[in-house]
């Protein structure tokens, strides 16, 4: 869909929800939280395959549950309902449970899957670890579509207990908690100022980048994906993916790739992130340190599908071979990247990514690489290592340290810890699998905000999340729908961009030219130096008071109104980054810049008009009355609904999008379809929605 679209962390009202009660379920069965559409007894739902109510297994007993008993799944027992969903969106499916088999770390599968009213249909495989006593396990985020939806769980390989049942609406993430402050004390101010820049734009614009080829293929031509791109959109990506691979003590050779980061960031001005394929001798045993090996007879791969004889438990271990070699390899590396850091370039640097591959917990092959293949342990003391080697041996602090996580049950374990990670990333490819976007063939154009909420939630929030691998590209659609906030997309080169298995040109031209992607020529011309000043943390200590006067657009400019000052002042972590039509996407490029608060007391203060003054003409929509309607208009609303902003009577009125005289997240979906074009005139009123 062509046009421009913007996120929208709109509340839900307890009336919009109170409509999506299933009439099929008991009364006492529901919650009386407006932001949950189900609270059930598990042994309330319909059950089909061998699940039965009990209050034992075998005669052990679980004390704790309530109801009558709880659901007792053997194996394929499955649990169903059917709810009335009040709108498209995500939707949270959390069940109090007992996974009673084994020992602490078994893990059992269970299965999840929707028929959405439209028709579509979904499902996925959980896994769901052993615990002793009663937890509130998530079957994760599910979208489901406006009208009635029918959702079964339990299933699988499963042997659980369940005990309740909850779907609630899934909570929009809080971007403001996503910090602007690098894990490294000394970062270079380009590296300082490209984090904020990027905090600037998060959870409002998504980045666009793409994966160049490596090791001089597509014959040479190290632009071909950015040709196609070009000649597909008219436009190119902001940020470009590089790989130091080829800089290695074996067969290492000069591929460019330093002069080609160099050249795209000091010339061209774009952003460019980096990953690290380093590889090892297959035949490590017998390889002498310092010898040259050919390519044919080294591997990135585990050990187990590799044959290699390298021990990455070693590479921790000072004074091995292992260790030795590690070394070997990071002062290649450091080599480039201090040629980057003397060049004033940052980088998102993304090393030893998708350890933990398919799960990756037990050392059988399923981590995807040698890095990973001995378990979380070791791979985070790995992480370590090179970090602190490269921070404090080589001093290199141009680096935004950039982890690669999944979404299984077992993924925090892998995680280094906050202190060693500036950006959490996940690498996408599901254009064959996990299908959620309501198509049955062609590119998967799915946001996937069930993973997408998982990493945001791996830190509180506290870390931003990147799509730093993909196959196809999301929908702008889908993003805006889902709340999956990305930072950045980077799809991988060759037929993962330029098949039509991948992408659909049309659905690509939709969001390289979309108000929400941010492309090359839309980045900030000073963002290695322009964002050093500014600070959108939420983490930051002591007292800061922000004051926002009634002479600003959050009033009216009616100067024969009388006025009245309010002031009311509270702690709130809100923040809000918004710009106006003709203007790049940048917060700091725009005199209309909402102000962003941090994690503080802050006052407000802003002038209404006297009460009760019959406004004069309205304009649906132009909330701030700034005399167009645009994305800022969503973010004075939203700042009204969420009662972080005051309007004056004019402004009120002109809120009143839906005309059904509530200001609700009606009012902001009405708002947005008529910004992106989707109807043609304000108000729209309830019979024509």
């Amino acid at each position: 869909m062509k046009g421009k679209f913007v996120k929208c962390s709109a509340l839900i009202t307890a009336a919009a929800v109170g409509s999506a009660l299933c009439a099929s379920l008991p009364m006492n069965s529901l919650a009386a939280d407006a932001n949950v559409l189900l609270a059930s007894e598990c042994e309330d739902l319909t059950l089909a395959d061998g699940a039965s109510v009990a209050t034992d297994v075998y005669g052990t007993e679980y004390p704790g549950y309530t109801g009558d008993g709880f659901v007792w799944v053997p194996n394929s027992g499955t649990m169903s309902f059917t709810v009335d969903a009040p709108e498209t969106g995500m939707y949270r499916l959390v069940s109090k449970c007992i996974m009673y088999l084994g020992e602490e770390g078994d893990i059992r599968e269970g299965m999840v899957s929707v028929v959405r009213s439209d028709e579509s249909t979904w499902s996925k495989t959980v896994k769901i670890t052993h615990t002793d006593d009663w937890n509130d396990f998530s079957f994760g985020d599910i979208k489901l579509t406006e009208g009635e939806n029918t959702i079964t769980f339990g299933g699988g390989w499963g042997f659980c207990i369940y005990d309740s049942m909850t779907l609630t609406q899934t909570p929009p993430p809080d971007y403001s908690k996503a910090t602007d402050t690098l894990i490294d004390p000394e970062a270079t101010p380009e590296a300082q100022s490209l984090m904020k820049y990027l905090k600037s734009v998060y959870g409002s614009h998504i980045i666009s980048g793409q994966q160049e080829i490596y090791g001089g293929g597509n014959d040479g031509n190290m632009e071909l994906e950015f040709e196609w791109i070009l000649e597909k959109t008219g436009k190119q990506p902001a940020i470009r993916g590089f790989d130091f691979m080829n800089y290695n003590p074996l067969y290492g050779w000069e591929d460019g790739t330093t002069e080609r980061v160099i050249e795209w960031t000091n010339t061209r001005n774009g952003i460019a992130t980096a990953s690290w394929h380093i590889n090892v001798p297959i035949d490590f045993e017998n390889y002498t340190l310092g010898d040259a090996v050919d390519w044919k007879e080294c591997t990135y791969k585990n050990y187990q599908s590799s044959n290699s004889t390298f021990n990455t438990a070693n590479a921790i271990v000072e004074g091995t071979k292992e260790y030795e070699y590690f070394m070997a390899a990071i002062d290649d590396l450091a080599e480039q990247l201090l040629i980057l850091q003397e060049n004033n370039v940052p980088l998102l640097f993304r090393p030893l990514h998708e350890a933990q591959g398919n799960e990756g917990n037990y050392g059988d092959g399923t981590a995807w690489f040698w890095w990973g293949d001995r378990g979380p342990e070791v791979y985070k003391e790995l992480w370590k290592l090179l970090y602190t080697t490269l921070t404090e041996k080589y001093g290199l602090h141009n680096l935004i340290w950039e982890f690669n996580s999944y979404n299984y049950a077992n993924s925090p374990s892998w995680y280094p810890g906050d202190e060693y990670v500036d950006i959490v990333a996940y690498d996408k490819y599901n254009v064959e699998n996990n299908r959620d976007d309501g198509l049955t063939s062609g590119p998967n154009v799915s946001a996937i905000s069930a993973i997408y909420n998982y990493l945001v939630e791996l830190t509180d929030g506290k870390k931003m999340v990147a799509m730093s691998e993909n196959d196809t590209i999301p929908t702008i659609e889908n993003l805006t729908v889902e709340n999956a906030g990305w930072l950045y997309f980077c799809p991988w080169y060759g037929d993962h961009l330029m098949s039509e298995r991948y992408q659909d040109p049309a659905t690509l031209n939709d969001i390289y030219n979309s108000e929400y992607c941010i492309t090359l020529d839309e980045l900030p011309e000073d963002w290695k130096t322009g964002f050093l000043g500014s600070s959108t943390d939420t983490t930051t200590t002591g007292t800061t008071t922000t004051t926002t006067t009634g002479t600003d657009d959050t009033t009216g400019t009616d100067d024969t109104t009388d006025t009245t000052t309010a002031t009311e002042t509270e702690t709130t972590s809100v923040t809000t980054t918004a710009t106006t039509e003709g203007t790049d996407k940048t917060a700091s490029e725009t005199s209309e810049t909402i102000e962003t608060t941090v994690t503080t007391t802050v006052t407000t203060t802003s002038e209404t008009t006297g009460s009760g003054e019959t406004p004069k003409d309205v304009v649906y929509g132009d909330v701030n009355q700034d005399g167009d309607i645009s994305l800022l208009d969503v973010v004075y609303m939203n700042k009204y609904i969420a009662k972080v902003l005051d309007l004056n009577d004019q402004q009120k009125a002109n809120v009143d999008c839906y005309n059904d005289g509530i200001v609700n997240s009606s009012d902001v979906l009405a708002l947005l379809k008529s910004i992106v074009r989707m109807i043609d005139t304000l108000p729209v009123t309830p019979e024509e929605a």
